[in-house]
């Protein structure tokens, strides 16, 4: 009997120090990627205000929409590469899509696409030309997302207004209907940007971005800007945040994602460990007690 109990329990120790370690060595590893499949709409709402040519200002209701999609054929085991579309739009007439230029209640306030590559694990952004068109802008800092484990740190965020990348530090912690978050913002002030082709301006702006630390998720974003002319004068004022149906969205699915996450990264390897490694101590313990039995017993 004893030796029946010591074989079960070695073997069962053996089967679950393995787990823990290919849970922790081997999948951690390829699930901590951003994954090559990413079809995804955000919807942003708030208000604008533009120049009504007289030196004043008209306000808006405006909603945003941002869709990026994954070219699972460009992207590898290491890289992935988004094509994104977005526009922003003055929210009449129950508008629930982008409009094109020729509208003919004049909704459109802006649109553009952008092809992007970002490094699967860490988020940032690459500049390699086999992944991206010849048309694409160079890109540095985080674009779409952060990295898998963000810290409470600064981190640098791609701003394409200012074309280039931004700080984003560290503020706080909070919770979004149970799911925590870390809040970074970045502030601007006076930074050139283009009012439109040709036109020179500056951005004043701040923003915060509220993350999901696991996964690096972008869960929700409240955004701040004045762009100003030449000579100091707002030609654009805008706020803009992800709807409370977005925010809601995406922390039901940053919940289910960070929980499987932890799941196979953080309770699969503790139980292997935890039971694993007595269990196998155990049953050879009593292996080698059996063993020492049957040795020492007259023939």
């Amino acid at each position: 009997m004893q030796r029946i109990i010591g074989s079960v329990l070695a073997l069962l120790g053996a089967f679950l120090l393995t787990v823990g370690v290919l849970a922790q060595f081997y999948a951690e590893p390829r699930l901590e990627k951003t994954p090559i499949d990413v079809d995804s709409t955000t919807l942003l709402s708030g208000t604008v205000q533009l120049s009504d040519g007289s030196g004043g200002l008209e306000e808006s209701p405006v909603k945003a929409f941002s869709v990026t999609h994954a070219d699972s054929e460009r992207s590898d085991g290491d890289v992935v590469v988004f094509a994104n579309s977005s526009c922003l739009v003055k929210d009449e007439g129950d508008i629930d899509t982008c409009v094109s230029a020729n509208d003919p209640q004049d909704r459109l306030v802006s649109a553009s696409t952008d092809d992007f590559a970002t490094d699967r694990v860490t988020a940032m952004a690459l500049n390699e030309p086999q992944y991206l068109p010849p048309s694409a802008d160079e890109k540095t800092g985080l674009v779409n997302k952060w990295p898998f484990g963000a810290q409470k740190e600064t981190y640098p965020v791609w701003d394409g207004l200012a074309g280039e990348a931004v700080d984003a530090e560290f503020d706080r912690t909070e919770s979004i209907d149970g799911l925590e978050v870390y809040v970074y913002r970045v502030e601007q002030s006076g930074t050139p940007i283009e009012l439109s082709a040709g036109v020179p301006g500056t951005l004043d702006a701040e923003k915060e971005l509220f993350i999901e630390p696991m996964t690096g998720s972008i869960i929700n974003q409240v955004d701040h800007q004045e762009r100003l002319d030449s000579d100091g004068n707002p030609a654009i004022v805008l706020d803009l945040a992800f709807t409370d149906e977005q925010v809601a969205k995406n922390v039901e699915e940053s919940k289910s994602n960070a929980s499987s996450l932890e799941l196979v990264t953080g309770t699969v390897p503790i139980i292997g460990y935890a039971v694993g490694i007595p269990a196998l101590l155990v049953g050879l313990g009593l292996l080698l007690l059996a063993h020492r039995r049957r040795s020492s017993s007259p023939a």
